[in-house]
């Protein structure tokens, strides 16, 4: 099985067979990179332990086949140390973070910016890498491989691979109803196979990214055009959006949270929506989504792509548009707007800019203040906010603004208890409240416009509950502390008397159960943009506004 090669050699290499290679290096990767698919295995079977250890092997076997079926030959070697390596970057995320790596998972690692992976790149991860990945692959290397004549390595690779596969069948079938039952009922446990599920998500990534090349953008909401009380207004309407990330409904002090994390906005008379439901939980598919007509379970990558957005429907209706992006860019959302991002360089104050490489969001309150002063036409301008964003909360406020301490000082989020954790994310609330309720006294104070505000989170956050650490978990899965967003409207009294709508008539909405779904034809009402494509049924002002709209 292992002996010394019978050609000199200068150092030893102990000799395999290509199927014992395959074995190792399987129940190696199983045994090491696949805790979090070992912790849920039971679950579905609590008084079945042998069916529970049958399913366990039929995976397993399933993955030898998947292992024989590739790696051959001189791909041997390559496609078994991709196989380690790939579950050992993939397994410290799953295993220590408890995010899943799938086809959303991947968009977001593709579309996110240097200055964001980088706190994702941390000591316990560079070792768990090493560790488990580079040792691992270079003993793989080290290793010599008995290669037998092609036809009889042909035989044996198709008799290995046809063997696997059938005893994976027959064990499947053994129970079939339970074990199939099982896999549709209880995503979760082959969403955890390492490397498997990453690669089922990276392929999955690469299919819906070639068939985007070929949608065709369909004209939406080219009926729009400004509603009675909008073509009144006697000075330019100013609406700003501004597009939160990462804050949780549950943490923001106007749903009643035990702390009060958002005292300013609190009183300068916002509404506060306290059961607003997200479209998904990691900025690549919420983002787009809040801005399309499109519902939750109608969206999706292509189909967001395929329809103008909110932008293009209020830029057809004569409002300039501007997004301008603190964060990973607008995800196709302002191709046909005027986009810009906050770089450093352009932004030299210490006190927004340079800790860690980037801005916090009070670069916004500046620019706001030169644009409010020189609006001449009806304007939307959207601020994609870094706002909570993990793992590095500390530095998503500054100094002065640390009201809760002790509070978590490092991107290993699972080396800071969940009271520093908890700080450190309630800190970065409390500074959003204040640049938000900042703004809102700009637009208030210039009056050559009459402003409004929106605003709503993207996605939540998970802050070490069951396990799970930030944010991106599939929605089958995916908790509340991920999906239940905070949201806020904010009209000025010349915006109220101007456009004809009412806080007060706003706030006996403010219990609703909502969504992003509400977004679009809401925001549309706020500015009496009339389109057939408004929806009374998600627009919390309808019935707000007394004649037209």
């Amino acid at each position: 099985m292992i002996k010394d090669l019978a050609t000199p050699s200068r150092f030893w290499r102990p000799v395999l067979s290509p199927i014992l290679l395959n074995l190792l290096v399987g129940v190696f990767i199983m045994a090491a990179l696949n805790l979090t698919f070992w912790s849920r295995i039971p679950v579905p079977f609590v008084g079945h332990p042998f069916s529970a250890v049958l399913f366990a092997v039929m995976i397993c076997v399933f993955f030898f086949f998947i292992i024989s079926l590739f790696a051959v030959r001189w791909l041997q070697k390559p496609v078994l140390v991709a196989f380690v390596m790939i579950g050992a970057v993939t397994s410290f995320y799953q295993d220590k973070l408890g995010i899943t790596i799938d086809r959303e998972m991947i968009q977001n690692a593709m579309v996110t910016t240097a200055a964001e992976s980088k706190h994702l790149i941390t000591l316990p991860f560079v070792m768990h890498v090493v560790l488990f990945g580079v040792l691992p692959a270079l003993l793989i290397f080290w290793v010599q491989v008995r290669r037998r004549p092609v036809r009889w390595a042909a035989l044996v690779w198709l008799g290995t691979v046809v063997g696997s596969f059938v005893l994976f069948a027959g064990l499947l079938l053994s129970d079939a109803k339970l074990y199939m039952g099982t896999l549709r009922e209880h995503k979760e446990i082959l969403a955890s196979q390492q490397p498997m599920a990453p690669l089922s998500g990276a392929a999955r990534y690469a299919k819906m990214m070639l068939k985007s090349t070929k949608i065709v953008l369909a004209p939406y909401g080219r009926d729009a055009k400004p509603g009675p009380f909008l073509a009144k207004a006697d000075k330019p309407v100013l609406m700003l959006i501004w597009a939160g990330e990462t804050t949780r409904a549950m943490n923001w002090g106007m749903n009643g949270y035990a702390r009060d994390t958002s005292p300013e906005l609190a009183k300068r008379g916002v509404v506060n929506f306290s059961d607003v439901t997200s479209c998904g939980t990691a900025t690549a598919t919420s983002l787009p989504c809040m801005f399309s007509h499109l519902r939750r379970t109608e969206y999706s990558y292509d189909a967001g792509l395929s329809y103008e957005n909110l932008l293009d429907v209020m830029k057809t209706a004569g409002f300039k548009v501007e997004w301008w992006d603190n964060n990973t860019g607008h995800k196709n959302i302002a191709d046909r707007a005027d986009a810009t991002g906050f770089m450093i360089e352009d932004h030299p104050l210490p006190e927004a800019c340079g800790r860690g490489g980037e801005c916090t969001d009070l670069v916004y309150l500046d620019f706001l203040r030169e644009k409010a002063a020189t609006i001449t036409e009806d304007t939307v301008l959207v601020f994609h906010q870094i706002g909570s964003h993990g793992p590095s909360y500390f530095l998503r406020y500054p100094e002065g603004f640390d009201g809760f301490e002790p509070a978590c000082s490092r991107p290993e989020l699972t080396e800071c208890s969940s009271e520093e954790l908890a700080n450190a994310y309630d800190n970065t609330i409390l500074y959003m409240d204040w640049v938000m309720a900042q703004s809102l006294d700009i637009l208030n104070e210039q009056d050559r416009v009459i402003p409004a505000m929106f605003y709503v989170s993207d996605h939540g956050e998970s802050l070490g509950e069951s396990g799970l650490y930030l944010h991106g978990a599939p929605w089958f899965m995916a908790p509340e502390e991920q999906i239940k967003v905070p949201m806020v409207i904010w009209m000025a009294d010349r915006f109220q008397t101007a456009l004809g709508v009412t806080s007060a008539c706003l706030m006996a909405r403010s219990g609703d159960v909502l969504s992003h779904d509400n977004m679009y034809s809401t925001v549309l009402g706020m500015v009496d943009v009339v389109t057939e494509t408004r929806v009374p049924d998600l627009d919390l002002t309808a019935g707000c506004r007394g004649v037209g709209g």
